[in-house]
Parts: C-alpha cells; structure tokens; sequence
C-alpha cells in the first residue's frame, strides 16, 4: 500500500462511520467531540478493471481480491483525530492532528453536508457547511505559512552564504514531498519574485495556499447526502464559485456500512460503489423499509460515495495509475499465480520507474520492458498508461 489517504474533518461529522463503512473497521461512532483521539488507520481499496479477462484468464490476486472483472486494490486510510479551528495553534490535539496529516498523500475531507453539526461538532441546525470547508482550509494554510515563514527567516540568515530561495523553502518544507523546483514554479505561478524582501503579508499567505493546494490535494465528501437538508446544501454550494477549486464527491456512509453490514450477513448482494444491489435473505418490514430508502439514494446518486470518494482522491487529484506486472507469454507466475499483482504508480512513472517500484534490485538489473498487449518492448523512459501490462526485463 503506497498510498495513505487522510480522512480529516471536525468531531461528529461522521468521520468515523466513513472509516469503517471503507474499512470494515470497528473504531468509536458518537456524536460528541474526540470520539477519535489517536489515528484510526485501516485498509480500504480503490476499484480498478482488471486486465486479465482481455487476455482470457482469471486472476488470483495475492492482495486484495477480484469480483466480476474488477480488482479492490488495497491502500492504507487513515482516520485523522483532532481537527478543531486553532489546532494549528495546538488547541484540541493539534499538534498531533498536524503530525499524523503530514503523513497523507490526499485528503478526503468529511463535511455534516445536513448542517446538523456546528463548528465545534455540537448538535445545531441550520449550520452552513461552508464554513466547515473555510475553516479546514484555513487551518492547514496557516500551517504552512508558520513553515513557510521559518524558510524565509532561514533563508534571510544565510546573507554571507550564496542560495536560492526556493532551495531554502524547499529544504524548510521537505516533509510536503516538494523540491526546489517545484517551490520556484509555485512561486512564479501566484506572480511573485524570487527576493522574499519583496512580498508582504498578503504575497505569504497566497504562496502558503498555493503550496498547500499542491502538496495537499483534497477531496470533499459530502455526508449524510440522504437528507434532504444536505441536498439543498449541495446544489447551493457546489454552484458557488469560492469553491470551483474543491471536487466534491455526495455520500452516506451509513448507507455504506448499513450494505456492508447487510452483505456480510448474507442479506444483500451488494458491491462495493455500486449504484444497486439484490436482497437475496430475509428482512422484516423495518429492514426492507430501510433498505429501499438506501436502494433509492444510492440509485439517485450513482452509489454511496466512499468508494467514490477515495478513488477521486487517488485516481483524480493525485493522477495515480494502476499498472499489472505480466509476461508477454502469459500472465501467470512460476507458482501458477495468475496477474496477482496491481500496483499504484503516480503519474507519469516510466517503465524503468515500474522496475523500482517493483523492487530495487530489478531496477538496479533494468534491460527493457514488454508491453504485454501489444507484446512490444518499450524504452526505460516509456511513460506508462492506466491498466498497463507490462513485463520488466532485467539483468537481476
């Protein structure tokens, strides 16, 4: 699992049903502040379409697991604990809220969409989820200024040595998964120069945001979308021009869970992320009451979301790329597995990228690679397509 996503939002949003509707996880539901202290983390899994049908072969993946042509690629979710507005001041469990988000790659912001909840995770109405948006972003952008400001008082202490700025910023803020190269883009792209004497308090806070937006990538999930409350919220927002730099994404987790639960009781046939499913056990009258309220949602809104969700974090904010280790000669392994691998790549990974990815070694050996549809060889620095099937040839 390469990939962590962070699952972040203030207390009782229902952050902690997400996580278990994605993870079948058993972590603390409850509507009232810090239910979550230390960081739930699980396994959930992005849909991919497997390769192995167009080669006339059933897979046996060795992680994961396939249904009806689609692979659930395990990657690693992590329930954030302690979002409340100062925790970049270290109010809450701020400074441990800050700690355990820097090791995400994305976020899934989980929003009350209800209005049901107010700043603070208390039960209210009325409550704009707008300003849950604000405030999140608002945290993490004065986090990276206070970072961001340390770079340039560094940066201002090296008068007697020659350096660049970007490469101050860059080693201040390495832990973001940035370069110097990066930084110089970033700052060019909100129109400043390369002087710090030169921006003033606004010019700071601008960078700070710009750096976040890109080190940071987010996704909102819309929660509790099956109230009708949320549903007037969702069409007002999601018009909203201050948000045109957000992707939203509607969901119920207790939908989720409910399905899930269901399935693994043998009450409904249900896949994960999908917009239907079969009541195939018995139910009383509650029970299939309840279940056609969800069939009804899930119907209108193209599934539950948090299958949703997460594949827009991976797959659309961070560009990530499935790709299959084959053979040109077949797909199955010296042990008569059969493509038991996918794995997640970022984009733009070349084959010789694969290689390492893979393991060191067979980098370190790399000869070529095999396009095992077209059954062609492609050059080290072949960039690889989604769903790719490829054979790495190597010395090692």
């Amino acid at each position: 699992m390469s990939y962590n996503i962070g699952l972040v939002g203030k207390p009782s949003v229902g952050k902690s049903t997400f996580f278990n509707a994605a993870t079948m996880n058993d972590v603390p539901e409850g509507a009232y502040p810090f239910t979550t202290i230390d960081p739930a983390i699980g396994e959930a899994y992005v849909r991919v379409d497997c390769a192995a049908p167009e080669f006339d072969e059933s897979c046996t993946p060795s992680t994961g697991f396939c249904q009806d042509g689609t692979r659930f690629v395990p990657t690693k979710l992590v329930d954030v604990a302690g979002l409340i507005p100062g925790a970049h001041e270290g109010k809450g469990l701020g400074n441990q809220f800050l700690t355990d988000l820097n090791e995400a790659d994305v976020l899934v912001h989980v929003v009350d969409f209800s209005g049901k909840t107010d700043i603070e995770g208390e039960t209210t109405e009325g409550h704009d989820p707008r300003e849950d948006i604000d405030f999140l972003e608002d945290e993490l952008d004065q986090w990276y200024l206070d970072i961001l400001e340390k770079g340039i008082e560094r940066y201002e202490s090296q008068h007697m040595v020659e350096t660049d700025v970007e490469t101050e910023l860059a080693e201040q803020m390495s832990a973001f998964r940035t370069n110097e190269d990066e930084i110089k883009q970033i700052i060019l792209a909100v129109g400043l120069g390369l002087d710090p004497d030169e921006w003033d308090a606004d010019d700071r806070m601008d960078l700070a945001r710009e750096i976040r937006k890109r080190t940071k990538p987010m996704v909102v999930a819309a929660n509790k979308m099956d109230t009708p409350e949320a549903q007037a919220n969702w069409a007002e927002i999601t018009e909203d021009p201050d948000y045109d730099h957000l992707t939203f994404v509607s969901a119920s987790a207790h939908a989720e869970k409910a399905l899930k639960q269901a399935a693994e009781d043998d009450v409904v046939d249900y896949r994960p992320g999908d917009d239907d499913f079969d009541i195939t056990g018995d139910v009383s009258d509650e029970q299939a009451a309840g279940l056609e309220s969800i069939r009804e949602f899930v119907g209108e809104f193209d599934g539950t979301g948090v299958q949703q969700a997460l594949e827009t974090a991976l797959f659309e904010e961070l560009g990530v790329i499935p790709v299959f280790p084959g053979s040109a000669n077949g797909l199955g392994t010296a042990d008569g597995r059969v493509l038991p691998d996918v794995f997640l790549l970022p984009a733009g990974a070349t084959a010789e990228d694969f290689a390492y990815h893979i393991h060191s070694d067979i980098g370190d050996g790399f000869l070529h690679a095999k396009d095992c549809r077209a059954n062609r060889q492609i050059a080290s620095s072949h960039q690889l397509d989604a769903r790719d099937v490829v054979e790495i040839v190597s010395t090692n």
